[in-house]
């Protein structure tokens, strides 16, 4: 399958989707949108994938928006399939049993953002800019955006950078928890790989049923999520790979999993 906004490239179990529309500063239009679901269905089903990388092209843009020209052009019903088709493509990303990180290389503005808080992980170059500039355009954020930024930073933080438009710079994102790491801009996509080579060594259905617990136990009140925690654990307790690993901590030794 031939991609005309994305790069994919698969290596050692590692999947690294690149948004390549440097022009636009990787700016996510329509196409670009139906283009990321579509590889990540791909990615989905492909069982030698263990883990996800997504980035953006060039050197100054993770993904900087949607196109505002298309956005123009929207009346309230075509916003409403707007939003959900962006909604839908993003959860589907998050719901995804497999951990995908994203590489923030620069700016990753309104959807941009949405799209980095879609994935579990987000790792930062120190020239990263973050935010959520919508209500500069008279709208508000379309793809998650409302409901994932209170999420990550609480509502006070995410109100603040909403209701002002202001993107904050990595290091301001590391402290209030919107990234988990901040490194050199040159090295954002090593310590992306470093990373996901650490996930690729866990044990497969461990590492599914935890994305599974985290992902789905917030959208359920705690009592709820709680015993969906304890079926997964239980689950778990019968798998080869929890005896295996069980064994191999108590006999001092290296785990073999085997994702059984």
């Amino acid at each position: 399958m031939d991609f005309k906004n994305l790069q994919l490239k698969v290596e050692n179990g590692i999947a690294t989707v690149t948004i390549n529309r440097p022009e636009k500063l990787n700016a996510l239009n329509a196409e670009t949108i139906t283009e990321i679901y579509q590889i990540f269905k791909k990615i989905k089903q492909d069982n030698t994938i263990a883990a996800v990388i997504i980035t953006g092209s060039g050197d100054k843009a993770f993904a900087a928006g949607a196109d505002v020209k298309e956005i123009q052009r929207h009346d309230d019903i075509s916003g409403r399939i707007f939003a959900s088709r962006g909604q839908k493509v993003f959860r589907f990303i998050e719901k995804l049993e497999k951990p995908v990180i994203a590489a923030i290389n620069g700016y990753a503005l309104g959807g941009g953002c949405e799209l980095a808080m879609s994935c579990h992980l987000r790792i930062a170059s120190e020239k990263a800019q973050l935010g959520q500039p919508e209500i500069n355009l008279g709208l508000i954020p379309g793809y998650g955006g409302t409901q994932r930024l209170p999420r990550l930073i609480g509502p006070t933080r995410a109100l603040y950078l909403m209701l002002t438009g202001e993107s904050i710079n990595a290091q301001k994102a590391l402290e209030i928890g919107l990234v988990n790491e901040v490194v050199a801009h040159d090295q954002v996509v090593a310590r992306a790989n470093e990373i996901a080579n650490l996930l690729k060594a866990k044990p497969p259905i461990a590492r599914r049923f935890l994305l599974q617990a985290v992902v789905e136990g917030l959208d359920k009140n705690l009592d709820t999520a709680l015993t969906t925690e304890s079926e997964l654990f239980g689950n778990l307790c019968i798998t080869e790979d929890m005896k295996e690993g069980t064994s191999a901590f108590l006999e001092k030794r290296e785990p073999e999993f085997k994702g059984k």
